[in-house]
């Protein structure tokens, strides 16, 4: 939902992010530059993300059913591309005016 240019791994976090979760905002942000080298990383520079993330699901959900929503809505791509993930997931009545 940001115009960041995005590698095919970014895109499809923020497709399936979109089609499970239907968030009114979202940023994927690609960290794989500050983990180069680092054990895990497999030289793909698409490894490490961070997500922001506001939907309205996440209104009864505590952070630890949050984070499982989103790793849920990425399947396979948890397992097999993303090495990390760094998640802040937040409820609409959560966003400071």
């Amino acid at each position: 939902m940001t115009d960041e240019p995005k590698g095919p791994v970014a895109a499809e976090i923020e497709k399936r992010l979109i089609d499970a979760l239907g968030p009114t905002h979202l940023r994927v942000v690609n960290e794989s530059d500050q983990h180069a080298g680092h054990a895990g990383s497999p030289g793909t520079g698409e490894s490490h993300f961070a997500v922001e993330i506001v939907a309205l699901q996440f209104e009864d959900m505590n952070r630890v059913e949050r984070q499982r929503a989103v790793n849920k809505a990425l399947g396979d791509l948890m397992r097999d591309k993303v090495h990390a993930l760094r998640i802040n997931a937040r409820a609409p009545g959560e966003i400071a005016e």
